[in-house]
């Protein structure tokens, strides 16, 4: 009977996902993922988008490989830029790719499906019945999880394998069997191979194995903490062996072991900052404990993940460079979860505080607590620019808590309990199931339909609107010869793709329209447009009135003063001609100089443009360009410094020496 609810609720989850995001398009990263995994597949080589480790990418390539994919030979790319449109040309202009994602949907729906039946198996295992159909039955409802169910994305499946190998740690570490410890570094290993994100959990797994080692009664202490302590490093060992054969078993990332990345390692390692994170790179490059690729994203993780990309964000109305506040992530989950669900963790949270829990639960119910506020703790001190996604860990360990609640309340013979529990839950499916295109939803503290208004995370939009972007341009615009301004978080390449017309897509046609401060016609704007924002900033559409709205995308007609936009389309076109495959630098140069002339405030197009008149020898204009970015980099000590040590550089030794600096906004 167990079998048959937790593949019944399985099932009833990929339906209600399937129609909720039927109409959604790919989300900004899927097309990049997608190709990567064709090409591990097909070449056995991890050098494309070696940002994410190779788990849901080879699952989906494999799927798609076998399909049918039209690829083009792999070659050495200049950096991100020019190896995210050389996967996004293929995906969206070399295949169809709505056939694409369907495939990779049917992939995705399998893949985490199959996850979400074994975190049922553990919790069954570890808790019991109750608590399994609970947790379960929470995740089904939640629309952030029917949101991420069947994108190419890895944070549903690092989120529901690190939960499960976290449970099954309770239970391996509080009985010793093997067959529980090499299920919990199955998972462990699972998870290290999804997203880099799950060494949090290798840290959780440990000290809860280190700690139980010691603290267990024992009746010869030395021999069986020694035992004991051994088991634990079999277990890290195992995943670690998990970790290394998703790479083949082996160190490079290209079959001749060729260092062929976009960037080179030694520099993705000095792009980190922190001394302590730096410190943990160097040793982990140093004793090759991981395979080469895995180090790459790991650092590109760490660099963009924990010390932040120098993107504004607005947050409960407020504008944030880099970082949001400590409290982003409880407050996200707060008004990304239906209130009811919030409301069933507490009541779990509650019985576990007042030690009215079974006793062989308490232990599991604490590992579980530690893990969620260790999470937290991570969270605090990273990026918040994902919004909900990279909190989904926590959400699905706050699930157990909801399963906890439910499985004690019809445990008890109090009907009030029995009633809360299952009002509860419907109050949930009365806000969540309703909602169509999930990725947006908040809830009845904010709103879904003005969240754009407090918030402009990842959890808001991330380019999902595209499909009906290119269906408006093609019923209303292009019968009228109009070519749209385009500001919304859909790639060049998925535009042509598709079809769509707009400024700037004929560079030479465009040209003269785009170097103007006022412009007319129609713009799709998106809510990262909306706010204000201490470069780029865009008031004219904050006060007008559109024409059409697609959720989070907003169409415009008239004429605005918006040189910002203009500004904003030359520092994009720079970066694609300068890290194309063959490099064209002194156009590069001449779209930078453009884009500070119609809005100097911007100090990541300085030091582009200072890079390169670096670059050619010319020293003072290159130190006056630097200084520019200084004047304009925001009050953030992490971004301001790097550009103060470039300056005193010059002052220090001649300028032939001077090593570009690293545009933080490529990151």
């Amino acid at each position: 009977m167990f079998v048959g609810l937790v593949l019944l609720l399985v099932g009833i989850g990929i339906f209600r996902s399937a129609i909720a995001t039927r109409l959604d398009g790919f989300t900004v990263d899927e097309a990049y993922h997608i190709a990567a995994g064709v090409f591990y597949v097909e070449h056995s080589a991890f050098q494309i988008n070696p940002e994410h480790p190779p788990l849901v990418k080879l699952w989906v390539g494999s799927f798609i490989a076998a399909t049918g994919f039209v690829t083009k030979p792999l070659r050495q790319f200049s950096d991100k830029p020019d190896e995210r449109i050389f996967t996004q040309s293929l995906v969206f202009q070399m295949n169809d790719p709505d056939s694409v994602q369907r495939r990779a949907r049917t992939a995705m729906f399998c893949l985490n499906g199959f996850f979400l039946v074994c975190f049922a198996f553990a919790l069954r295992r570890v808790f019991n019945v109750g608590v399994a159909l609970g947790a379960l039955l929470f995740l089904i409802i939640d629309p952030t999880v029917a949101a991420h169910w069947l994108v190419v994305m890895t944070d549903l499946p690092v989120a529901l394998l690190s939960a499960t190998a976290i449970v099954l740690a309770a239970r391996a570490f509080r009985d010793w069997i093997w067959q529980d410890l090499a299920a919990c570094s199955l998972f462990l290993g699972l998870a290290l191979t999804a997203k880099h994100s799950a060494p949090v959990v290798v840290v959780i797994v440990t000290v809860t194995g280190v700690f139980v080692a010691f603290r267990q009664p024992a009746a010869h202490p030395r021999g069986e903490k020694l035992r004991k302590l051994l088991k634990v490093a079999a277990v890290l060992a195992g995943a670690l062996l998990v970790l290394w054969g998703s790479y083949l078993f082996r160190y490079a990332e290209s079959p001749t072991g060729d260092l062929t990345f976009n960037r080179p390692l030694a520099e993705k390692i000095t792009d980190v900052g922190t001394p302590i994170y730096h410190s943990v790179l160097a040793t982990m490059n140093a004793t090759r404990i991981v395979p080469r690729a895995y180090l790459w994203g790991f650092a590109d993780t760490i660099h963009a993940g924990m010390e932040g990309r120098p993107y504004p964000q607005l947050i409960f109305g407020r504008v944030y460079v880099r970082k949001g506040p400590k409290y982003f992530f409880p407050a996200m989950i707060a008004v990304k979860l239906p209130i009811a669900l919030s409301a069933l963790v507490l009541l779990g949270l509650g019985l576990f505080f007042a030690r009215r829990l079974p006793p062989e639960w308490n232990f599991p119910a604490g590992v579980v607590l530690g893990a969620t506020i260790f999470f937290l703790l991570v969270l605090a001190a990273g990026a918040t620019y994902a919004g909900i996604r990279h909190a989904l860990p926590v959400v699905v360990l706050l699930s157990i808590f909801a399963g906890i609640f439910a499985a004690f309340a019809m445990a008890q013979s109090s009907r009030i309990l029995q009633a809360v529990a299952v009002a509860a839950y419907v109050l949930a499916m009365v806000s969540a199931l309703p909602m169509i295109r999930p990725w947006e939803y908040f809830n009845e503290f904010v709103g879904t339909r003005n969240a754009y208004r407090h918030f402009s995370d990842e959890g808001v939009d991330l380019g999902q609107r595209t499909k009906e972007l290119a269906a408006y341009y093609r019923a209303v615009l292009k019968p009228a010869n109009q070519i749209p301004d385009i500001s919304y978080f859909s790639s060049e390449e998925e535009l042509k793709g598709r079809d769509v017309d707009y400024l700037g897509r004929d560079k030479k046609r465009d040209l003269q329209a785009l170097s103007q401060p006022e412009s007319s016609g129609t713009f799709f704007v998106g809510p990262i447009r909306m706010i204000p924002s201490p470069f780029w900033d865009h008031p004219a559409f904050r006060t007008a009135t559109p024409v059409a709205r697609f959720g989070n995308l907003f169409i415009y007609q008239g004429t605005f003063y918006d040189p910002q936009g203009a500004a904003a389309f030359f520092y994009f076109d720079g970066v694609e001609k300068l890290y194309a495959d063959n490099s064209d630098m002194t156009a590069a140069e001449k779209d930078f100089q453009r884009s500070v002339q119609l809005d100097p405030a911007v100090f990541f197009v300085h030091i582009e443009l200072a890079n390169l008149l670096l670059k050619r020898g010319a020293h003072d204009e290159a130190l006056r360009e630097y200084s520019q970015s200084l004047k304009y980099a925001p009050a953030d000590r992490a971004i301001r410094q790097p550009i103060e040590e470039q300056i005193q550089r010059f002052t220090n030794q001649p300028s032939a020496t001077i090593p570009p600096l690293r545009d933080p906004f490529l990151e």
